[in-house]
């Protein structure tokens, strides 16, 4: 039988040989402790405010299930795109990330690589910085009025997110990087597919060719509606697109891409509440495989951006029902 990190290597690739479907992220496990990842996000302190390395206020309420960019036009650190470079202080990663890496190497060092993929998230992607800058609706209007600046100002954000890829890629080798980026909401794009291609196409190209030639896998999350955009994210390297609502056609995309992006999500994290019934979580879960269990590159799960739900029984049952689907449909449950 296989282990899940060989089920899901087996899945990627092209002519394949699965056992069954994979199951969330039961193949992977998470390197911690890495000194980019406490420099950028180490702020973000249940029931605290504070501000990030980029100037951005970051509320972290006690009752809150995760930290929140709160950006206005009176707080937000950009105040015209025009002149930028007046407001914007990159993060030193080279100079502030160069040592203290012994404590995320000495926990890949405890993951069981034979059995395990290794697993490093990066939040906050490009889209995403630009509008914890500034506020959301300057973000999409000056895609059309500053467009010049706006292409500046991603590149400089590009390069940062290089910069921090390459230290984490040549301290720690991860098999994988989970590279966040929302590019839309629950039924739309954020912006039309034209302006995506603009901006962001070959931004993202250039971050995932540099993993690629380091024989890193690409996960991009992006819990969102981006149904006219997967023949791109194929094209420039997305190897899997986690977080793939049930709003989009999987069906269709699948037949699009199926072959070469796999397409991880589908269940409905409606389902994540403190009152969610195990029988509502296994009928959602058992739902989405027989509804996609059939098509090409699909991959169940729910639609966070890494392991885990709010409420952690939520969780468990998930990958429960889709170990006892694959034992019902397969014969084996790789878990």
């Amino acid at each position: 039988m296989l282990t899940p990190k060989q089920n899901l290597l087996e899945t990627l690739k092209k002519d394949g040989k699965p056992e069954c479907l994979c199951n969330s992220f039961t193949m992977f496990r998470g390197i911690p402790g890495d000194p980019c990842f406490k420099l950028i996000r180490g702020n973000r302190i249940r029931g605290t405010n504070s501000y990030d390395q980029w100037g951005t206020l970051i509320l972290f309420p006690e009752d809150a299930p995760a930290a929140i960019p709160y950006v206005t036009e009176e707080n937000q650190v950009i105040k015209d795109v025009a002149e930028w470079q007046k407001y914007v202080k990159v993060p030193d990663l080279t100079g502030k990330c160069s040592e203290g890496w012994e404590e995320a190497l000495e926990a890949k060092s405890k993951i069981d690589q034979e059995k395990y993929l290794t697993m490093v998230v990066m939040g906050t992607g490009i889209f995403e910085q630009l509008h914890m800058l500034m506020t959301f609706e300057d973000t999409l209007m000056n895609f059309l009025l500053e467009p010049e600046a706006m292409h500046e100002l991603i590149d400089v954000i590009c390069e940062y997110r290089l910069t921090y890829m390459k230290l984490v890629v040549e301290h720690l080798h991860p098999d994988c990087i989970v590279s966040h980026d929302d590019w839309g909401a629950k039924d739309s794009l954020f912006m039309s597919p034209e302006v995506w291609r603009e901006f962001f196409k070959e931004p993202y190209r250039r971050l995932y060719d540099y993993l690629h030639s380091q024989g890193v896998i690409v996960m991009h999350h992006a819990d969102s509606y981006l149904e006219p955009i997967v023949e791109d994210m194929a094209e420039i390297g997305v190897d899997i697109w986690q977080g793939v609502l049930n709003t989009n056609n999987i069906a269709a995309i699948s037949q699009k891409v199926g072959d070469r992006m796999l397409l991880m999500g589908g269940i409905d994290s409606v389902i994540d509440r403190e009152d969610a019934t195990e029988e509502e979580i296994r009928k959602e879960t058992r739902r989405a495989c027989q509804e996609y269990g059939n098509l090409k590159g699909y991959w169940p799960g729910i639609t966070y951006g890494g392991p885990g739900t709010i409420y952690p029984h939520v969780e468990e049952i998930v990958i429960d029902e889709i170990n006892r689907y694959n034992e019902e449909r397969f014969g084996v449950s790789v878990s």
